[in-house]
């Protein structure tokens, strides 16, 4: 814990595993999730302009369909950089599957990050400033940014309250029927300060196994 009492980053899976005993200590109630979810995984990427291009490209589809998509554009813009793709056909986009305007997203970004923005540094700000760098960029919304500061940061306390996944398993571990939208989410998530990030990895875990499937970003 740092001496303002926020936990340091998440880089290591003895990390996730410590924030987890401490969020259970705290939450009696998600020792059974826990139990149930089975290996809560790290989900650390390298910061850096092709991590944000996968979150980008996961959003609102499938894992299966974003680790496809993601697959065939790193094969026809390689490498992946800010250059490469800002120079891309459109044609190339649609080679890879992508909609158009998760096109203009990724257009976007790579001419923020050619004018300045350092995908890197981001991931030592304070996470609402990270945040709002992030969702500067035309079709960049929390939930992308949200997701890059728990993958390529490490960020100990950020929960994508958006994202599906996270609903469907929070509802179904708290028995909450219908599931809670994103603010309802958010606001319970706010109890499991500052282990929200952890929180949000231990709810991907627990909805792989009610659903048999990934949830989760890829990371």
């Amino acid at each position: 814990m740092s001496a303002q009492g926020m936990p340091g980053r998440i880089d290591h899976i003895d990390d996730v595993v410590a924030a987890l005993d401490r969020l259970c200590a705290a939450d009696p109630r998600l020792e059974k999730v826990r139990a149930l979810a089975g290996d809560v995984p790290l989900r650390r990427a390298e910061p850096g302009f092709a991590s944000l291009v996968s979150i980008v490209v996961a959003q609102q589809v499938s894992r299966a369909s974003a680790d496809a998509i993601f697959g065939r554009l790193a094969s026809l813009v390689d490498p992946l950089t800010p250059h490469a793709l800002a120079a891309a056909d459109d044609t190339v986009f649609r080679a890879a599957g992508l909609s158009r305007p998760k096109v203009r997203t990724l257009r976007a970004a790579s001419e923020a990050v050619l004018g300045g923005l350092d995908l890197v540094r981001l991931c030592d700000l304070d996470a609402e400033q990270a945040i709002a760098a992030l969702t500067s960029v035309s079709g960049i919304g929390r939930w992308t940014a949200e997701v890059y500061l728990l993958s390529a940061a490490g960020h100990p306390d950020v929960f994508p309250a958006r994202d599906v996944a996270l609903q469907t398993a929070v509802g179904r571990a708290l028995g909450i029927d219908p599931r809670p939208a994103e603010d309802a989410l958010r606001r319970i998530a706010e109890t499991w300060a500052p282990h929200r990030g952890v929180a949000s990895r231990l709810f991907w875990a627990y909805y792989r196994h009610i659903r048999d499937r990934e949830g989760a970003p890829p990371s």
